[in-house]
């Protein structure tokens, strides 16, 4: 059953993108209403679709973390989640406040743009040092 949900859910959004690049091929303007409408509901299906999805992913992950056999695991398994969660909504933060100040940067002085890729880059590794703590937390459990 999961598995038809995360189907059903890329159809979703295929047609989604389909829909975009045809609407931006054709730029029709009388057809816009009509295409926005399909847009909305395909992506609220989608939505739907994935919370669905999520529901059903926790309910089995609470009754494994429930199995009195290994209660330790299932803290090890928070406790991955959250390193790399958090460390990945930091890197986005810091990319987009690092990226933007870098564009304006080089739009005044292009000869600063392998400086700027640096600290781009550097903003970046936080996702991979947040990946790298919770593989060391996977495999102790």
């Amino acid at each position: 059953m999961y598995y038809a949900v995360v189907i059903f859910a890329m159809a979703i959004s295929g047609l989604t993108v389909a829909v975009g690049f045809y609407a931006y091929l054709k730029k029709n303007k009388t057809n816009v209403k009509r295409i926005k409408k399909l847009v909305k509901a395909s992506v609220s299906i989608y939505g739907v679709m994935m919370a669905a999805f999520l529901f059903f992913l926790v309910q089995q992950g609470i009754t494994y973390a429930a199995s009195p056999t290994d209660s330790s695991s299932g803290t090890g398994f928070i406790a991955a989640a959250i390193s790399t969660g958090l460390a990945c909504i930091a890197a986005g933060y810091a990319v987009g406040a690092v990226g933007s100040s870098a564009l304006g940067a080089i739009s005044e002085d292009p000869t600063i743009l392998g400086k700027s890729l640096i600290f781009v880059g550097l903003a970046e590794g936080i996702a991979i040092y947040g990946l790298i703590i919770s593989i060391m937390i996977l495999s102790k459990i």
